[in-house]
């Protein structure tokens, strides 16, 4: 059976996240993106996982589901579907190696709730769970690995939007320039990595060293809308022993949902104060600092992955996965409408299609452009998502934790100029 999973996301314990995000929440979104699979977020949060603990229930399949009393019915016919939880949870490990200090993150992933918990109970001995859903330890990563699978074996742990700068095993700012060096003999245990929103898996295919880990993509939102924005494609069994096979064999791993790299808020080199965007060799002739004020730039996941690769631009290893670049649904209604995603009249179409088409995800990839023609309440609505499901948009790439612009029908303004031109 193929279906999507969306594996890492965030409940409202976690730092600038909204409010709305319940089990109940994530449920109705789940079924409106099309996303058949979510991870709870944040297992490690004492205050979430009791809340979990009383809302969901085993689905016998190893994977979870919204106990009846609290499921709503006010999702469109279209979009009803099965939706099951799976626990997970993002660790931030900040510590020292090798004379620098690294902030890696990992998102881990457990068979149940009680294994979620027996993780807990060994990382609380390190640091405070309460204070975020997303708990920072000063833990080297490979010891939370070795913790992860000594305490629970069918865990999962996957190092997380793998070249985000300042956050992850690759970082330009604080990781690492192999998965060896950061995890030295644990790393057989690495069988996944999440590629991030500001890489897709062409970038990632130049890496030799990731030839035979699983590429994995998830949406790490911190708002239920954002839910399905990157995610991962199988075709299997839906149960928790079919999704690890899976990510562990590639046998029923049908490929990934991606943003469009550019669109990442930290594809290209950059420093945002002063609205300087650079390309690799722009910051090289800079000698890596802001060319308006001279504080250093922050370096990008595209010039990172330039550093790093021992092959060319355009490689493809032999049976490497598919993957899709989407923008999301809103967004392209918003674009049609020339009006703000939030705005009634852009919402009202949004639900007005799912209602007509179907699930979000199936309206950007599969339900035939006759129908969605048909249905769109505004031609250019269908005219856009006809563009982007050729390719045809036109991005300012993100940089420096500002996230690219993407349009569909009239190219990108760059940043503002302040005092010089924007190099890229």
């Amino acid at each position: 059976m193929r279906f999507i999973a969306d594996l890492h996301i965030h409940s409202r314990y976690s730092r600038a996240t909204s409010k709305d995000m319940s089990p109940e929440t994530l449920r109705r979104w789940g079924q409106l993106k099309g996303v058949a699979v979510l991870g709870t977020g944040d297992f490690t949060h004492p205050l979430w996982h009791k809340e979990l603990t009383e809302k969901l229930e085993p689905a016998g399949n190893g994977l979870y589901r919204l106990k009846k009393v609290f499921a709503a019915d006010d999702i469109p016919a279209s979009c009803q579907a099965d939706t099951f939880f799976m626990p997970s949870a993002e660790i931030s490990c900040i510590y020292k190696k090798n004379g620098r200090t690294r902030k890696v993150h990992a998102l881990l992933l457990a068979r149940s709730l009680d294994d979620a918990y027996r993780i807990s109970i060994e990382l609380a001995k390190i640091g405070n769970l309460s204070s975020d859903g997303r708990p920072i330890l000063g833990l080297d990563a490979k010891n939370l690995l070795r913790i992860v699978i000594e305490t629970a074996p069918d865990a999962l742990f996957v190092p997380a939007h793998i070249w985000t700068p300042h956050f992850s095993v690759f970082g330009s700012e604080s990781g690492f320039d192999s998965l060896l060096e950061c995890f030295e003999d644990m790393t057989p245990h690495i069988h996944a990595i999440e590629t991030g929103l500001s890489s897709d898996p062409p970038m990632n295919w130049r890496i030799a060293e990731l030839d035979g880990i699983t590429l994995i993509s998830n949406s790490d939102c911190h708002s239920a809308a954002k839910i399905g924005r990157e995610a991962t494609v199988f075709d299997a069994e839906i149960s928790y022993d079919a999704i690890m096979a899976a990510i562990k064999t590639r046998q029923g791993y049908a490929g990934t949902i991606e943003f469009f790299p550019e669109e990442g808020k930290y594809h290209a080199d950059g420093h945002r104060a002063c609205s300087i965007c650079l390309s690799p060799k722009e910051t090289s002739r800079h000698n890596s600092l802001c060319p308006v004020c001279g504080k250093p730039v922050t370096i990008g996941v595209m010039h990172r992955v330039e550093k790093l690769a021992a092959r060319d631009e355009g490689f493809r290893p032999e049976k490497a996965a598919p993957f899709r670049s989407l923008i999301p649904l809103q967004e392209l209604i918003a674009e049609a409408f020339n009006a703000g995603a939030a705005t009634k009249k852009v919402q009202a179409a949004y639900f007005d299609l799912l209602e007509k088409c179907g699930n979000e995800l199936s309206v950007l990839m599969d339900v035939p452009m006759r129908a969605i023609r048909s249905a769109a309440t505004e031609p250019n609505i269908a005219g856009a998502i006809d563009l982007m499901r050729k390719g045809h948009v036109h991005i300012a790439p993100g940089y420096d934790g500002e996230y690219g612009k993407i349009r569909i029908f009239e190219k990108v303004a760059p940043p503002e100029k302040k005092g010089q031109e924007v190099l890229f």
